[in-house]
């Protein structure tokens, strides 16, 4: 037998691709490697990239909490739930019943308990699988757009101090400069 069990998960069905073609992923993707001309662009492409945060915590809130939360998962002393963070985003994290603990700890506790019926260890495999790959992808898209708006902010600071130039600069213009050879 490998290090992953050959029994299927029974409750929990993961995520699979149909579940994420209906995101906006392609604008998302296309938009990292392009050039941005300012602002407008960056402030644009930031908005797509929370477009997809917001979808990928729609699709957790949607499809996997529902059923991290029935029968049998809701027998359990320890649960998966939804964990918003001060910087706007949701998280799944494992919590007890009472709310005093939280994080990866619980989930370990609950495959080595011999309270969990043996029935349940693929699917809460299964679930831990789903919660670390959707928090590293809604982690990923938030901390995307939170530099694309960074990036934004700096453009705008450099076109005001441009601005300020070419206006009081007694009609000299800033040229952007060109790499010159060096004799």
């Amino acid at each position: 037998m490998t290090a992953q069990s050959s029994a299927a998960p029974r409750h929990f069905m993961p995520l699979e691709q149909p579940d994420f073609q209906r995101l906006e992923h392609a604008a998302y993707l296309k938009g990292l490697l392009k050039p941005f001309k300012g602002k407008g662009s960056l402030e644009a492409w930031a908005s797509q990239c929370m477009a997809v945060r917001d979808d990928l915590i729609a699709l957790a809130m949607r499809r996997v909490l529902p059923q991290a939360r029935t029968y049998p998962f809701n027998l359990l002393g320890s649960q998966l739930a939804q964990q918003t963070t001060g910087a706007g985003t949701t998280f799944l994290r494992w919590r007890n019943l009472d709310r005093s603990s939280m994080g990866v700890t619980l989930w370990q506790h609950l495959i080595a308990s011999p309270s969990t019926p043996d029935r349940l260890v693929d699917d809460l495999y299964a679930m831990e699988l789903q919660r670390i790959a959707l928090n590293m992808q809604i982690s990923l898209t938030h901390s995307i757009a939170r530099q694309a708006l960074e990036c934004a902010d700096k453009m705008s600071q450099a076109e005001a101090v441009y601005l300020r130039r070419v206006r009081h600069g007694h009609g000299v213009s800033i040229q952007p400069t060109t790499r010159q050879e060096v004799p």
